[in-house]
């Protein structure tokens, strides 16, 4: 069993703070102001989480496995709201560190606008915003 970390390797806490790093991240109130004002809401929580915390009524359901093929514009998998590079995109995650991640993915795509919601749904739901209720809400 190698125990030493290979030559490159980083942490998933680095990789994270890198993420971060390269965001505006947005609270919760933000995140609603500027849906309201256009931006897209994408949840990419899986199904069963989503039915376990709830959902934001009227969010785009992208699960993150296929964020990517989504949204970048020079993909023929491209979702109709793909409309360009310059699109803001809020993802949503439960906590918000996949969130972050996924974040990040779009702004290697050129969707350097995207950005997410920190503290994920959990702050959502904390701030009194719309959410459906789910089993564990």
């Amino acid at each position: 069993m190698v125990t030493v970390r290979p030559a490159g390797a980083r942490s998933i806490d680095e990789i994270l703070a890198e993420a971060r790093g390269r965001l505006e991240r947005l609270t919760a109130e933000q995140t609603h102001a500027e849906w309201l004002d256009g931006a897209l809401l994408v949840d990419i929580r899986p199904a069963a989480q989503r039915a376990a915390e709830g959902e934001i009524p009227g969010a785009l359901v992208v699960e993150r496995n296929v964020l990517e093929w989504r949204f970048d514009p020079a993909s023929d998998a491209r979702l109709p709201e793909a409309t360009g590079y310059d699109l803001r995109i809020i993802v949503v995650c439960s906590e918000g560190y996949t969130s972050s991640l996924a974040a990040a993915a779009l702004h290697d795509l050129g969707l350097t606008s995207a950005t997410d919601l920190a503290d994920g749904f959990q702050a959502w739901r904390a701030a009194g915003l719309p959410v459906t209720s789910g089993a564990t809400a």
